[in-house]
């Protein structure tokens, strides 16, 4: 007889009470988490509009991606981006070819072989490059080899090199995360069948988190493809196109724009204004292509057939 009474007074007003109430905190939660992610999309959605309604006048001129500003003032129409898109270009490339080795090994031992005061070491000091301002990377990099006399000029290298300083810890801590996300399950195997570890990390670890280490690539692209700071202390700007990376000043995205701001308190002539948002929307698509081709790469591994 007590059997149908339990079952009774569970599924009685109590029941049905509490359940409305975790109904109730389910949707108040989902209406919260709607609305922050609406809020955090607002000033995205209005920064986008906002340098694509203003920059992409020039873009569709053959003269933007074909010439430089070489004698171009801001009392003069035309002009192109060459000449900052080239360096920008170089100088995140030599900087990605440096640190992508660099943080994937880090981030390889700190998973796979850590187990020291070494590994204790380098996490503080990945943590640390973290939170490092531009600026300081910057004048790292002026003072160990300009001051010293190692280098005796400013050259768009250099600033590649104050950039793996920036583009390091955050691929360092991309690959750690996906290392991490890899089952052991499929090491235990490997290493059960006589695979040496290295090789498993080789053909067993890294592929399996190859996609999420493409985005921790592009990601750090992204952190460093806007940086000024080391563009204003170890290259000047130039508005001729400079191919050579190691010979004279350079321009740059982030330089051109810096460079178009000093002349947008003049009101009679808008054309430093436009050219400026131009630079900001091409820097922009830049990020957003590598973007869409490290999708593309990620897509076309073996892990994700």
């Amino acid at each position: 007889m007590s059997a149908p009474t339990v079952a009774a007074s569970t599924s009685g007003p109590s029941f049905a009470a509490g359940n409305g109430r975790r109904k109730a905190k389910d949707n108040t939660a989902t209406a919260l988490v709607y609305s922050a992610f609406i809020v955090a999309l607002i000033p995205l959605i209005w920064l986008l509009w906002t340098v694509v309604n203003r920059g992409y006048h020039g873009l569709f001129t053959s003269s933007w991606w074909t010439t430089d500003q070489r004698g171009i003032t801001f009392r003069r129409d035309g002009g192109g981006m060459l000449h900052a898109l080239v360096g920008t270009l170089e100088q995140v490339a030599l900087c990605t070819v440096i640190s992508v080795p660099i943080a994937v090994l880090v981030a390889v031992y700190l998973v796979e072989y850590a187990s020291s005061r070494l590994s204790r070491v380098a996490t503080f000091m990945v943590d640390i490059l973290t939170g490092i301002p531009s600026i300081v990377a910057a004048m790292f990099v002026y003072a160990a080899l300009i001051t010293t006399g190692i280098v005796d000029k400013r050259a768009g290298w250099l600033v590649s090199l104050a950039l793996v300083l920036l583009m390091i810890p955050v691929i360092v801590r991309t690959t750690e995360e996906m290392l991490k996300l890899v089952p052991n399950e499929l090491r235990e195997a490997s290493y059960a069948l006589g695979v040496p570890k290295w090789k498993t990390i080789i053909k067993i670890v890294l592929p399996t988190a190859f996609t999420g280490i493409i985005t921790g690539i592009i990601l750090g692209i992204a952190r460093v493809a806007g940086e000024t700071a080391p563009l204003i202390v170890l290259v000047g700007y130039t508005k001729e196109t400079n191919y050579n990376l190691f010979e004279a000043f350079q321009g740059s995205l982030p330089g051109m724009i810096l460079d178009q701001a000093t002349n947008l308190g003049n009101k009679r002539y808008h054309f430093a204004a436009d050219r400026l948002w131009g630079a900001a929307l091409t820097l922009i698509l830049l990020v957003m292509i590598l973007n869409l081709i490290a999708r593309l790469v990620a897509r076309r591994s073996k892990i994700s057939n």
